[in-house]
C-alpha cells in the first residue's frame, strides 16, 4: 500500500462526510427555523475551535498532507469563510485538488522529509511519520470535532454517519 492509499482516499472520504454532516445542519436549521450560520459558532469547549474553524482545520490539514507527501504547493486559503456556503465551497476546493492527485505522484513519499512549522527548528519526519503522527491524526482530531459540534447541537447524525461508505466484496 503506498502513502497515497492511505492518505488521499480517506481524506476525501472524510471530507465528503464533513461535507454531508453540514448539510444535515443546514436542513435542521430550516427546520427549526434558525440562521445555520449559527452552527458555524458552535464550539464544544470555551477554549477549544468553533466549527467554522474546526472544519477550515480539516481541509488545511487534508491539503497540506497530500502537498507536504508530494513535495507540491497546497492552495491558499485565507480563512475568510463567514457563511455556510462559503465553508462548503471550501470543501469543495480541497476535495478538488486532492482529486487531482495520482499514486504516481507519492513515489518516494515515504521516505521525503517533512518540515512544518509546528516542529523545532532543523527537524523534519519522513513521510511515513508525518502521515502516520501528525497529518492524519489533526486531520481525524477536526473531522471528529465538527462531527460532535454538529451532533451536540442536534444534528441527527449516526456512527454510519461518521463512516460513511465502506468497501463491501463477496466472501
Amino acid at each position: 500500500m503506498s502513502l497515497y492509499d492511505l492518505s488521499v482516499p480517506q481524506l476525501k472520504r472524510m471530507l465528503t462526510n464533513l461535507d454531508r454532516w453540514l448539510r444535515a445542519g443546514i436542513a435542521l436549521a430550516e427546520a427549526k427555523r434558525f440562521d445555520p450560520a449559527v452552527l458555524l459558532g458552535a464550539r464544544l469547549a470555551p477554549d477549544q475551535f468553533p466549527l467554522l474553524k474546526q472544519v477550515q482545520s480539516a481541509c488545511d490539514h487534508a491539503k497540506f498532507a497530500a502537498a507536504r507527501l508530494t513535495a507540491k504547493d497546497p492552495p491558499k486559503h485565507p480563512d475568510t469563510e463567514q457563511t455556510v456556503d462559503e465553508i462548503l465551497a471550501r470543501i469543495q476546493t480541497v476535495l478538488t485538488y486532492l482529486n487531482s492527485f495520482e499514486v504516481a505522484d507519492f513515489h518516494g513519499a515515504e521516505d521525503r522529509m517533512v518540515v512544518i512549522g509546528a516542529l523545532p527548528p532543523g527537524k523534519g519526519m519522513r513521510g511515513t511519520e508525518y502521515l502516520s503522527e501528525f497529518a492524519l491524526p489533526n486531520f481525524y482530531f477536526h473531522v471528529t470535532t465538527a462531527y460532535a459540534i454538529l451532533r451536540h447541537n442536534g444534528v441527527q447524525l449516526g456512527k454510519l454517519d461518521y463512516m460513511g461508505s465502506i468497501t463491501l466484496r463477496d466472501v
